[in-house]
C-alpha cells in the first residue's frame, strides 16, 4: 500500500500538468491534486488496486478522479471565493477574545435581572420550551429576551 502512494507521488508533476490541462491555475491545481492523493488514498485502504502491472499506475483511473473533481469544483464555482496569500491578514492581528469575553460578562451584569437570568439559563441548555412550562412564563416573552439578550451580546463582538 505504502508502495503504491510512494509511486503515485513520484507522478506530482504530471498530475499538477493534467490538472493545468482543464484550465486551472498553478494553485487550484494543486489543491486539486492533493484532493485527489485524500481520495485515492481512502481507496487504497478500501482495497482499491491502482496499478496496471506490478508498479505501473493506472493513469486513466488518476484521470477520471482528478477529471471529476474539476468538474465539481467547476459546479461549486460560483460559491468558491478563492483568497491569495497576500490578502490573508497575519495571524498577530487575530482578536482578544479575553478581552471580549470581558466585555461580554461587563454587559450581562449591566442587565436587568430577568434578562440576564433567563439568558444564563437558555444558554445553559434548557430549552425555552421547558423553561416556560417550568416557570409558567409565556414561551414567547422567554424567547424575545432571549433573543434580544443575544442581539445586544452581538454587537460587542
Amino acid at each position: 500500500m505504502e508502495k503504491d502512494i510512494e509511486n503515485l507521488y513520484k507522478k506530482h508533476k504530471t498530475w499538477i500538468k493534467i490538472v493545468k490541462s482543464f484550465g486551472c491555475n498553478n494553485s487550484i491545481a494543486e489543491d486539486l491534486v492533493q484532493e485527489m492523493y485524500i481520495k485515492i488514498i481512502i481507496k487504497i485502504k478500501d482495497g482499491l488496486d491502482i496499478k496496471y502491472n506490478k508498479d505501473e499506475i493506472n493513469y486513466y483511473y488518476i484521470f477520471r478522479t482528478l477529471n471529476s473533481l474539476y468538474i465539481d469544483l467547476k459546479r461549486k464555482k460560483k460559491n468558491i471565493h478563492i483568497e491569495g496569500l497576500e490578502n490573508i491578514k497575519n495571524k498577530s492581528d487575530s482578536p482578544d477574545f479575553e478581552g471580549k469575553y470581558e466585555e461580554i460578562k461587563k454587559e450581562l451584569e449591566k442587565m436587568y435581572w430577568y434578562d440576564k437570568k433567563v439568558f444564563e439559563i437558555i444558554n445553559s441548555g434548557e430549552s425555552i420550551a421547558s423553561l416556560s412550562r417550568k416557570s409558567r412564563i409565556p414561551y414567547y416573552s422567554l424567547y424575545n429576551t432571549y433573543i434580544k439578550v443575544k442581539i445586544k451580546l452581538k454587537k460587542l463582538l
